[in-house]
């Protein structure tokens, strides 16, 4: 029982919006463990509890969500490199572009809710992404 209910959580798509500039020690660590390690890089990760601590803790410099079947089916067609060291691997992250179009009204300063880009966005970063990986 309590494995179906872990095959069922979706994946979580998280995206770097914001520069290493001025952050904490703390932050930078959880970046990395992400593999989030430029602006603009994209990651898959695990939807669990341990995951969701480190996205909270650096939600003023990244956005995620829920990421579709479709979504990440584009990811790894699209945007998916092969690691050097291993060419039956890719790597951890996706190169993305900046979202064609732009960003909403307050940019990358301030919250989802508060019509910025940053933090937690449920199933519209699925829009986020078809807008970065063109």
């Amino acid at each position: 029982m309590a494995e179906e209910k872990k095959q069922n959580k979706p994946m979580f798509v998280a995206i770097r919006l914001r520069g290493t500039r001025g952050i904490k020690q703390g932050i930078a660590d959880a970046m990395t463990m992400l593999n989030l390690h430029r602006k603009f890089f994209c990651s898959l990760v695990k939807n669990d509890q341990s995951s969701k601590g480190m996205l909270v803790k650096v939600k003023d410099y990244v956005t995620w969500g829920e990421a579709s079947e479709e979504s990440i089916r584009i990811l790894l067609e699209t945007k998916a490199e092969k690691d050097p060291r291993d060419n039956k691997k890719i790597k951890k992250f996706f190169r993305l572009h900046p979202p064609k179009g732009g960003f909403r009204a307050r940019g990358i300063k301030a919250p989802y809710g508060q019509k910025g880009d940053l933090g937690y966005r449920g199933e519209k970063i699925n829009d986020l992404l078809k807008r970065m990986s063109l």
